[in-house]
């Protein structure tokens, strides 16, 4: 081994190690989120129950700081640096771009994240089994999903035949999730057109050019704190959409597919607990969604002049009335 490879793997594991000794006064755990506070306090509070879980309580032996981006993917990297000078003895990231912006500034202090990319292609990990590093923690894979949220979306539509992806075009996800969509929309004679927005009013002005039958709306950090305003546009456009997550559908949006994140946020507390008792997160394995839910909307299927069909109800895990 080199020298300076020696070393870096020396201070890893120090620091590691000194979470594990650390003892008295509560351990520091940052928060990253690019969403904003508000919208991510359910999640923040599921990470916490993980936590809990593993014996870590929040104002008793673990103290908690947030650092949130507020939709602008370009302060992560400084919100990153601010939250690592804070003594932290570990970083918990609640999405891709947030992870990203961390490994890119520390190589020793523990990162716990949770990422709809894959960890692997994006160059968190080294492997799913043997995460390597510094980094540890959830990963979705969303990008198997969109293929099936198309049929979804079809058989709530079936005569649509132009049906528009909306997508952040600064989510490092889209090199993925976008072809594998487009596959599946040619392989069943759709045209799929691609919708790109980063700001609320690039949301207003993707709508106002939108010109297809139904719409899937990608995963996207921002897209999910901008949920209401998506939702509301779908509305107000009359435009059937499919969304990845049941947050949208209990605020009116029609249909959803997707991992329920209060569960993944959980179980990312947990890898962040297993840490602070001294697991390297080089070691931990990066565990993968298993569970999907199908949730519809059916008053806002009526407000569009759908009808659900009955094999399509029962197969959902919730219809909403």
């Amino acid at each position: 081994m080199r020298r300076r490879d020696f070393i870096t793997v020396l201070a890893g594991a120090t620091a590691w190690m000194s979470v594990a000794r650390a003892g008295g006064s509560p351990r520091r755990v940052g928060v990253l989120g690019s969403g904003t506070k508000e919208l991510n306090a359910p999640f923040v509070a599921d990470l916490v129950k993980g936590l809990r879980d593993t014996g870590f309580i929040e104002g008793r032996n673990v103290a908690m700081e947030h650092r949130w981006a507020d939709g602008h993917y370009d302060r992560l990297p400084s919100l990153a640096a601010e939250l690592l000078g804070r003594d932290i003895a570990l970083l918990a990231c609640l999405e891709a771009p947030s992870a990203a912006a961390a490994k890119a500034t520390t190589k020793t202090i523990p990162i716990v994240f949770l990422t709809g990319a894959d960890p692997v292609k994006m160059g968190l990990v080294d492997s799913f089994n043997r995460p390597g590093g510094n980094l540890t923690g959830v990963s979705i894979l969303v990008s198997v999903l969109g293929p099936k949220r198309l049929e979804l979306l079809l058989e709530l539509v079936p005569a649509a035949t132009t049906i528009s992806l909306l997508v952040n075009p600064g989510n490092p996800n889209i090199r993925a999730d976008v072809p594998e969509t487009q596959r599946a929309a040619e392989a069943l004679g759709r045209h799929l057109k691609v919708l790109t927005a980063s700001t609320e009013n690039e949301l207003d002005m993707a709508f106002a050019s939108i010109k297809a039958d139904a719409l899937l709306v990608m995963p996207d950090p921002y897209f999910l704190v901008r949920r209401h305003q998506l939702v509301a546009l779908t509305a107000r456009h009359a435009m059937p959409a499919i969304y990845p997550f049941r947050e949208y559908v209990d605020i009116d949006g029609l249909v959803s597919y997707g991992s329920p994140l209060a569960s993944l946020y959980r179980q990312m507390g947990i890898q962040a607990g297993k840490i602070l008792k001294g697991a390297p997160p080089a070691d931990l394995p990066i565990q993968q969604s298993t569970r999907f839910e199908l949730v519809i909307n059916s008053k806002t299927a009526k407000a569009l002049g759908l009808t659900v069909p009955s094999s399509l109800l029962a197969r959902a895990d919730e219809v909403i009335e």
